[in-house]
């Protein structure tokens, strides 16, 4: 006898089940390109022309960087906005390092990520030893180092040496260079969270700090070191951008790139709370937020439009994503096994009356 067919309503849970948040925010992904394709080619347009494409690719780049480590720090039920301004440093930093001197780009990169770092680590500190808010101390820390921008650069500064520009430029067929380094990296992150310890106790951490204290895990650690490791993929979006200025820029802080890496994290299916989540969902919501940034550049849309429309895209998703585990969790398991409830124990003839169950009548008394 042939099982019945599913209910629409039951597939969908059961997608839901075997790929998780990951594959279904790449299937919207996939589903944005076909309706983007179609859509542009309505209208006349091809939307994976090599230009596209390659601005495509190169945008997600810049924001995988940032979305990356900003990954980190929210599995570690913690927040980094300090990242727009530290991208905006490390150009400043990379650019004055390397005067237009091919021979000093190891320096200028080693310290661009070394003062990154060091960023990473105040932040760090501040949130797990001075117990200050998250958002308050990196949000402190980006005020401070846009108050030293504004106050000792009015302008570009400093040089890139052509030979280092080639990072912000070169691509191989159609994808930059500047993006394979950002999946490399994704890829490394994603080993260093599920083969570590470290990663491991990022998930633990962002779970519930508490019972990973008590199960013997240094609570410090794992956030520090997502804090640090965050602030030095900022540090390399700020060098891909210096080497696609050739020169440093203070003000890219303007560009709001937090706020745009929070969304792509949260769009990718990590939990804001911290604790469930992962790099591979973020990388597609890095290429969905990129995708509309395409689209609207092909469609020529008003960018005061274009914000708006971006905005409640990602609510949208997010609110769909959050009723679906709120949908989830509000299922009762009555029976866990599947099957019929258990059958109630024949009466003892000559003994004593059966057991009243929970259920049956009577039982509440």
């Amino acid at each position: 006898m042939s099982a019945p067919p599913a209910s629409p309503q039951s597939a969908v849970r059961a997608l839901w089940a075997r790929t998780g948040t990951t594959g279904l925010v790449y299937l919207a992904l996939v589903l944005l390109l076909v309706l983007s394709t179609l859509y542009v080619a309505s209208r006349g347009e091809n939307l994976f022309t090599t230009a596209n494409t390659v601005d495509l690719f190169t945008r997600s780049s810049l924001l995988g960087f940032l979305a990356i480590g900003q990954t980190l720090v929210i599995l570690c039920r913690s927040l980094d906005l300090s990242v727009g301004y530290v991208a905006a440093l490390s150009t400043v930093v990379a650019a004055t390092v390397m005067a237009g001197d091919p021979a000093r780009v190891p320096l200028g990169i080693a310290a661009t990520l070394g003062l990154a770092a060091l960023i990473g680590l105040a932040n760090g500190t501040i949130v797990t030893w001075l117990r200050v808010n998250p958002f308050i101390a990196t949000l402190g820390t980006g005020l401070i180092i846009k108050g030293y921008l504004d106050t000792n650069f009015q302008g570009p500064a400093g040089a890139i040496p052509a030979t280092f520009q080639a990072f912000g430029y070169t691509r191989i067929g159609v994808f930059p260079v500047s993006t394979l380094v950002m999946l490399a990296l994704a890829a490394a992150a994603v080993v260093f969270l599920h083969r570590t310890r470290t990663g491991y106790h990022m998930y633990a951490v962002g779970g519930d700090a508490e019972v990973a204290r008590l199960s013997g895990v240094r609570d410090r650690i794992p956030v520090i070191t997502a804090h640090v490791l965050c602030s030095v993929t900022a540090g390399m979006a700020g060098l891909l951008l210096a080497s696609r200025f050739g020169t440093g820029s203070a003000l890219v802080y303007n560009n709001g790139y937090e706020l745009e890496a929070i969304a792509a994290v949260v769009l990718g299916g990590t939990y804001l709370l911290g604790g469930r989540g992962g790099v591979a969902g973020t990388i597609a919501g890095v290429f969905i937020l990129a995708t509309l940034d395409t689209v609207f550049n092909v469609l020529a849309v008003d960018p005061f439009v274009k914000d708006v429309l971006r905005g409640v895209i990602v609510i949208t998703a997010v609110a769909i994503y959050a009723r679906g585990r709120l949908s989830r969790s509000a299922v009762r398991v009555r029976f866990p096994s599947g099957g019929p409830p258990p059958p109630a124990p024949p009466p003892d003839p000559g003994g004593a009356p059966a057991p009243v169950t929970s259920g049956t009548e009577g039982g509440g008394r």
